[in-house]
């Protein structure tokens, strides 16, 4: 379910190059999501992870995940307790 997820989130990422040849990636719906890398792959990779992040930062703070291109993540609407 994940990595459906993330690989839509990747189909829907934006590209661009910076004035000092970076390149920086975002996802139009995703607030928050960037990565930047010196190699357009770099960028991927570093998207992934950040992508990652964002879903189980919004899972333990139980805030909504929105779908992306068919894809959901449902969460509860309950926070979970991190911290035993």
């Amino acid at each position: 379910m994940f990595s459906d997820y993330i690989m839509a989130s990747l189909d829907q990422a934006q590209y661009d190059t910076l004035e000092d040849g970076t390149y920086v990636a975002i996802v139009e719906g995703l607030r928050g999501v960037w990565a930047t890398g010196k190699t357009i792959e770099e960028c991927r990779k570093e998207l992934i992870s950040v992508i990652e992040g964002w879903i189980v930062v919004r899972l333990r703070l139980g805030l909504p995940i929105p779908p992306m291109r068919g894809h959901e993540i449902i969460s509860s609407a309950e926070p979970v307790s991190i911290v035993e």
